[in-house]
């Protein structure tokens, strides 16, 4: 080989390395020193919400949506998961205080959230009314004057409020009265027991809880609201939200966030492209 034809060929190489090199997102290297000296995601998790997170009540393992999808964004970084089992009120908290890494637990991306978080939106979602089965009610407006229970730490009781100003006290009937509750059982548990008349719940959760049990519960009416579901990012961790950006990228690319969705009766539930602050990426 000629000196010139060995000077092409390792300029050729070097060319290629950098094309590869540059085609190949440095995810590892946007991590924080901790998390990658570590080796280890913190993750708090409120496991209350099937299908989205919950304990599998035969192994007492977690399960659902967000374990999964956590789990393949973590291979896809090199690292593994420690979960934390936290109340829904303690996971902004924990965020804050840097207990937690991120948020991956069927948090809603809401303006409101925005001063202090970052969100990379993962699912569709909503509010929507449901009742027993053996129950009457069959549009939303039959709920107006009625107990209505939800989730007292979440977004949904201002969201029902809302929607009875707009179609109950607006049109002159009695406003819905807003019933909190601590969790998902609880607030189902108030409903079987008919402390409350109705219910609300995001409308990626009610099919899976009919599912289970069969004949206990119905929807009434279709999602009231429109909303995504996002990972939540301290603000100045923006390297970091991009690396997970990436993986996450990644992820719908090769179909593993799909097959995850499908897995967990979610299809159409679905994002069709990555969204920050319910935007799409710049």
């Amino acid at each position: 080989m000629t000196s010139k034809t060995l000077a092409h060929t390792t300029f050729a190489c070097l060319a290629l390395t950098g094309i590869l090199l540059a085609a190949q997102p440095l995810r590892a290297g946007q991590l924080p020193d901790a998390v990658k000296q570590a080796g280890v995601l913190h993750l708090s998790v409120n496991a209350t919400y099937p299908p989205i997170e919950y304990k599998d009540t035969q192994t007492g393992k977690l399960v659902g949506l967000d374990i999964d999808l956590g789990e393949a964004l973590a291979k896809s970084l090199g690292l593994r998961i420690e979960w934390t089992e936290v109340a829904f009120a303690q996971l902004m908290p924990s965020l804050q205080t840097g207990r937690t890494d991120f948020i991956l637990s069927g948090l809603s991306d809401l303006p409101a959230r925005h001063d202090a978080m970052d969100f990379i939106d993962y699912l569709k979602s909503g509010a929507q009314f449901y009742t027993l089965a053996k129950n009457s009610f069959s549009v939303p407006e039959d709920l107006c004057g009625k107990r209505v229970g939800t989730i007292r730490s979440t977004s949904f009781p201002d969201q029902i409020r809302k929607w009875s100003a707009e179609h109950c006290e607006a049109q002159g009937k009695p406003a819905i009265e807003v019933v909190g509750g601590e969790n998902t059982p609880d607030v189902r548990t108030q409903l079987k027991q008919d402390r409350i008349d109705a219910a609300v719940q995001g409308s990626e959760n009610i099919p899976f809880m009919m599912s289970q049990e069969e004949g206990v519960f119905k929807p009434v009416g279709l999602a009231f609201t429109v909303l995504y579901q996002g990972i939540a990012f301290r603000k100045s961790d923006t390297e970091f939200r991009e690396a997970v950006t990436d993986a996450l990228q990644a992820l719908i690319k090769d179909g593993t966030y799909q097959k995850t969705l499908d897995t967990w009766h979610l299809s159409n539930n679905a994002v069709s492209g990555i969204l920050i602050n319910g935007e799409a990426r710049r």
